[in-house]
């Protein structure tokens, strides 16, 4: 772990460096100071022999000269002299080591008009032992004289003075190494120590905590280092909250939008979706799959063939489908990454509404011009025939003006229908409230059907729960829904059935229940009931006595409304329909002010 820290990379690093360095510089040194040791042991010896034979100039007894030579010779050294006749004279040394002269040494060699300086092992030369005596030996001839003067010595003296300069040089360098040790863990510690404190602030920025600082402790490009860290760290801080704000914003208005949102990419994974996308997407799921359907599924194939034309394509496509009884209309975008498709993002809206809105504009038009044709036709005709004197009886002529009013009273009749309703869904409706005898107002309204159900063989009963009789409502408008449902209720059921009438009174609501079993509504139609106009019949063949505007349930229920109530109806086909609606009980003091 310490080799791959930048400390440890550090300190190795200038400890080699100084290390390699202070070799080389301890390899030239010794070699420097060897050198230096024998030219300067050469260099006294030389000097010594040159005053030895300056002598001879000076004194010209041989005794005085060997006298004075003895005198100032180095106790571990050996001076010879060869005098001019060929004697040689050997100065006394300290050292046992060194050899006796022998002249034979230098008899073939020896040339005593010039300097002689060599060092080398004589003893092993002349083959005497022992071999490990190293000695350096100078010579200088006499000036105007037949002879010369030899000086040589051992070399243990310069190794001595060698190996102490070496201690030397190797002790100042292991000096050295411990201090640039030292210096360099300094060193490396002052460096990387911010640079530590960087790496955990910068772990610390992976993890979110963008608020991280680093202190500055220097003024050199560490610290500048820090300060451009720590403002680095500041603006990410910025703009990673600007940019959460915006992911923020984007996904509040996505998820709030009314049209779906899903963004796909370029494999078909779900990038993001709000939840009327997600609701399109577990419909298309259920309508393949039904109740086995798996919580983790991949894109509908609807998405999925649409995408792969828009990869294909690089252009928008529109497509409708129908799911669950529901039409969504699909519009995909491709989104470029530079030049390339890398995804779309599709906008998913429920046209439901809409189809159904436009289905009854349609119906409206189709059904208010069926209604007045009829009457319209009637009228023209019939007063084509009293123009044209086809009625030549007064009785025929009041026959076909009974029919001629009869229709306009219906014509009537449909625009006030038509005129009340548009006032109702404008609001515009005004409550007549007052205090009724329930009893007594519902018996009143069922005996008034009394008769009309024992036309058609139909047994019409009530029952009633009353917890509170006196009632403050509407009178004549609940009386118009009573009699609305009662009468289609009637006319709806064959002969044998039967119209059942519950009515329940609490403290707080008035609940009605009218129950019949006729020929019901198919499942399909029951959504629409209440829509103008809406038949179940809809190729119009009834029979006279079943025919209506299809105004009668819409104005019921816009009735019930205003009272701030609810209307309800169940129905299976050839089982009967229930017509079940609820209105509030009111205080008198809350009935004068609705």
């Amino acid at each position: 772990m310490f080799w791959r820290s930048v400390v440890g990379k550090l300190a190795v690093t200038i400890m080699l460096l100084v290390s390699f360095v202070l070799f080389i510089l301890t390899i030239f040194l010794l070699e420097f100071f060897e050198t230096f040791h024998v030219q300067e042991a050469e260099k006294d010896m030389l000097q010594q022999a040159t005053k030895i034979t300056s002598m001879f100039d000076e004194h010209d007894s041989d005794d005085v000269i060997i006298d004075i030579t003895e005198t100032v010779k180095d106790p571990n050294s050996q001076i010879v002299i060869i005098f001019e006749d060929g004697s040689t004279w050997e100065s006394t040394t300290d050292n046992k080591k060194l050899q006796k002269f022998d002249r034979d040494w230098f008899v073939d060699d020896i040339d005593v008009n010039q300097v002689i300086s060599q060092r080398e092992n004589l003893n092993k030369q002349m083959n005497v032992e022992p071999y490990d005596v190293e000695v350096m030996m100078v010579g200088t001839p006499i000036p105007n004289y037949a002879g010369a003067v030899y000086i040589y010595q051992s070399l243990d003296v310069i190794e001595q003075t060698k190996a102490e300069t070496t201690r030397i040089i190797l002790l100042a360098a292991g000096i050295a190494i411990v201090l640039t040790t030292i210096f360099a863990f300094f060193l490396s510690t002052r460096i990387t120590a911010p640079l530590i404190q960087m790496r955990e602030a910068a772990i610390d920025l992976t993890r979110g905590e963008f608020n991280t600082k680093v202190p500055i402790l220097t003024n050199d490009e560490i610290g500048e280092l820090g300060i451009a860290f720590n403002k680095m760290g500041k603006q990410l801080n910025f703009h990673i909250h600007a940019l959460r704000q915006e992911k923020e914003q984007l996904a509040s208005i996505v998820s709030s939008m009314a049209d779906g949102v899903v963004t796909l990419n370029r494999q078909g994974d779900i990038v993001m979706i709000n939840p009327t996308a997600q609701q399109f997407i577990e419909d298309c799921h259920y309508e393949r799959y039904g109740q086995n359907a798996l919580k983790e599924l991949p894109i509908p194939d609807e998405l999925k063939s649409i995408l792969n034309q828009i990869i294909q394509g690089e252009k928008e496509v529109l497509q409708e489908v129908s799911l669950q009884g529901r039409n969504w209309v699909m519009i995909m975008t491709p989104l470029y990454d530079q030049q390339n498709v890398r995804g779309a993002v599709a906008v998913i809206r429920d046209m439901t509404e809409e189809r159904r809105l436009d289905k009854l504009r349609k119906d409206f038009i189709a059904n208010v011009s069926h209604e007045l044709r009829t009457p319209i036709a009637l009228l023209q005709g019939y007063s084509e025939a009293i123009i044209d004197d086809i009625a030549e009886s007064k009785e025929e002529k009041n026959e076909l003006a009974q029919i001629i009013h009869e229709e306009s009273l219906r014509m009537s009749r449909l625009v006030n229908e038509l005129l009340d309703i548009a006032r109702m869904e404008a609001g515009h409706i005004q409550l007549d409230y007052e205090e009724v005898d329930l009893h007594m107002f519902v018996s009143r309204i069922v005996n008034k059907f009394q008769v009309i159900a024992n036309d058609h063989d139909i047994q019409l009963t009530y029952n009633h729960t009353i917890d509170k009789n006196n009632v403050f409502i509407d009178a004549d408008r609940i009386e118009q829904v009573f009699t609305n449902l009662i009468d289609n209720a009637i006319h709806h059921t064959e002969a044998g059935g039967y119209v059942d009438i519950h009515v329940q009174s609490t403290a707080t609501d008035i609940i009605v229940e009218i129950k019949d079993s006729g020929t019901g509504i198919p499942e399909e139609d029951l959504p629409f009931v209440f829509e103008r106009f809406y038949k179940t019949d809809k190729a119009r063949t009834r029979e006279s006595s079943k025919k209506g505007t299809g105004l009668g349930l819409p104005i019921a229920k816009n009735i019930i409304n205003a009272h701030k109530g609810t209307i309800l109806a169940k129905s299976k086909k050839d089982r009967g329909t229930t017509f079940t609606f609820t209105v509030p009980q009111l205080k008198k003091d809350e009935s004068t002010d609705a």
